[in-house]
């Protein structure tokens, strides 16, 4: 599907591509993976054509349809679910056609509309929405209504939506929420086309992609498998390439002792110019280099508390308006390592604030330890940064006794060294700010911290140093994380936020993921879609007795509705194909072929309901 040839890159002072290249196999879901900064954005924009490479040649098929969400969808009047229809191109320009064709092309449009499968669009377009936590009710509302972030999954639905023979996504669980990232790993599996994604999500990684494209030092290297396969790959190519050098160097230095010993002798002259030419035909093999890693510093609190930290009973938390959280019951211990579960919006953030003491109750009983001190990280806190600030200035204002030198240590203990304390603000990374507030809200060996969104600008190998120094620390954790691997390789207790409350989740990540996952199938059911609501249960039988009655008249009703849908569908059929069907009346025609579409979609519904209680009534037989 894609070929790179020799690729050449320079830009702002230094090489990022030196004489790259790779195939990627048609169809492939491939991870780009690297350090921060070695150029895998860069990557994209020259797929892309925004940058134009010093030589080589990037090559794909021709008339290939590349995509990508590289900002936010425009805040327009437009509804969303109008918004992601339009993603599809053709489609939207077939129905635009339809309105002014000549009866004697209709033939030909609906032939291609029914060809690319136009009339499973919405209900398509519906399930990748609510996929991405949309509801139904959204699904009308305009653009301008969302903010920035839901407006960058928008952008996200209408790239999937739209299907293109390239998708390329970088960092796109980053303005996703953890429902949201589970839901998007399962969707990139079963993606049609070829996609390449920019993630230091491990999971996503594992779970979606069939082969790793790693960028170093201006080459890509292609291996089969996940993220795991990788690493495994890459550590035996390490290994053998040091054993490779060390042997060549041994028999260097062997040749060279020769040389030294009998160069001046004549009669062994011809044999040591021999072992010259040896030596210079060795090929060179340069020593592998560890990438290093600084490590996070969180220290643990040197006097633990009495339990509970936290105990709320009957709490309610807001903003003065309508309640946010009602009727909490938690209580929280300094070994307690808990994982905030819950789509934006239900209330994760209101209750870290509410255990940082942040935000006061609205009632209920809410005991908190007078000597809690908390160390609270929030992704906001990295956008709230002062540009002209550097890391220097900002732990001067931390440590406001401390010697210049004890601030410059601690920097160089955070993984800034000399070359960025200086640095500002708006010159560092995202990775760099983040390593730097994490590290200084837990510098005070805090009881509990709150981590929301901690991982967003870190890669693969900063979030296991991370989850290393989560492992060493004593004190509670509350974390709030897209990143799947770090949630279940943290958290030992889960939490979900949902219908208005904050409660115990009974089951571990896998539980959760399926719970995510046959939500966002059921929400992704557009209203033409939806099923006959079955009547409520009967009274429970007799003990001993299992009801079939019911069940079967269930069945039959269902069976009824597929007969009454099959025969409408076939109805509108046979109008569609009347020889004079668009000479007649044009505009009745058109109609016609927008019922179809919805004649379509009930049998579709009618079929799962007839399915569901066919099989209901078989189990209870």
């Amino acid at each position: 599907m894609l070929q790179i040839n020799d690729l050449v890159f320079d830009a702002w002072g230094r090489r990022f591509f030196d004489q790259a290249g790779v195939t990627l196999p048609k169809d492939a879901k491939v991870g780009l993976v690297g350090r921060n900064g070695v150029g895998k954005s860069t990557l994209f924009k020259l797929i892309l054509g925004q940058l134009i490479p010093g030589s080589g040649e990037i090559v794909l098929p021709k008339a290939a349809r590349i995509g990508t969400v590289d900002q936010e969808h425009p805040a327009t009047p437009v509804p969303l679910i109008d918004t992601v229809l339009a993603a599809d191109v053709e489609r939207a320009s077939l129905l635009d056609r339809l309105e002014t064709a000549e009866p004697e092309d209709m033939g030909d449009i609906y032939a291609r509309l029914s060809a690319i499968d136009a009339d499973r669009a919405p209900s398509r377009a519906a399930e990748i929405l609510a996929g991405l936590g949309f509801s139904q009710a959204d699904l009308t509302r305009p653009m301008a209504e969302f903010s920035g972030g839901w407006r960058m999954r928008v952008a996200l639905a209408a790239a999937l939506f739209a299907e293109p023979d390239l998708l390329l996504l970088d960092e796109p669980t980053n303005y996703l929420d953890l429902e949201g990232a589970l839901w998007l790993e399962a969707r990139l599996r079963k993606y049609p086309n070829s996609a390449m994604v920019i993630s230091h999500d491990r999971e996503l990684l594992n779970n979606s992609v069939d082969h790793i494209l790693h960028l170093k030092d201006g080459q890509l290297s292609l291996y089969a498998g996940g993220y795991n396969s990788f690493e495994h790959q890459l550590s035996e190519k390490l290994r053998l390439q040091e054993a490779s050098r060390a042997k060549i160097e041994a028999r260097r230095a062997h040749l060279q002792s020769f040389v030294d010993r009998f160069r001046a002798k004549a009669s062994k002259a011809t044999q040591a110019q021999s072992r010259l030419k040896m030596i210079a035909k060795l090929p060179p093999i340069s020593a592998v280099v560890e990438e290093h890693v600084a490590p996070f510093h969180l220290p643990s609190p040197e006097r633990p508390l009495p339990p509970p930290l936290l105990r709320l009973e009957g709490v309610t938390a807001g903003y003065g308006g309508p309640p946010i959280l009602k009727r909490m019951d938690l209580r929280l211990d300094l070994d307690d390592r808990i994982g905030l579960l819950g789509v934006n919006g239900a209330g994760k953030s209101t209750f870290a604030k509410l255990a940082a003491g942040a935000l006061k109750p609205e009632s209920g009983t809410f005991v908190r330890s007078q000597r809690l001190k908390v160390g609270w990280f929030h992704q906001h806190q990295i956008e709230a940064m002062d540009p002209e600030d550097t890391p220097l200035t900002i732990i001067r204002r931390a440590l406001p006794h401390e010697s210049e030198a004890r601030r410059r240590s601690k920097l160089a203990q955070f993984g800034l060294g000399f070359d960025k304390v200086e640095t500002t603000v708006a010159n560092l990374s995202g990775g760099e700010r983040a390593r730097l507030l994490l590290n200084l809200v837990a510098m005070e060996a805090p009881h509990l911290l709150i981590l929301d969104e901690p991982t967003n600008h870190l890669d693969i190998d900063s979030r296991r140093a991370l989850l290393d120094a989560l492992n060493d620390y004593e004190g509670a954790v509350i974390l709030i994380t897209h990143d799947r691997s770090l949630m279940e390789l943290v958290a030992d207790r889960l939490w979900l936020a949902a219908d208005g409350t904050i409660a115990p989740f009974d089951g571990d990540m896998e539980n959760y993921a399926e719970f995510v996952l046959e939500r966002a199938r059921k929400a992704g059911k557009a209203p033409s879609q939806g099923q006959v609501e079955a009547p409520p249960p009967p009274p429970s039988p007799p003990k001993g007795k299992v009801p079939t009655g019911s069940a079967r008249r269930r069945a039959e009703a269902a069976e009824a509705a597929l007969a009454r849908a099959s025969e409408r569908l076939a109805e509108i059929d046979r109008q569609l194909t009347a020889p004079d069907a668009f000479v007649a009346d044009p505009a009745k025609a058109a109609q016609l072929g927008r019922a179809r579409g919805e004649a379509h979609a009930a049998l579709e519904a009618a079929e799962r309901a007839w399915m569901e209680a066919q099989e209901a009534y078989e189990a209870l037989k």
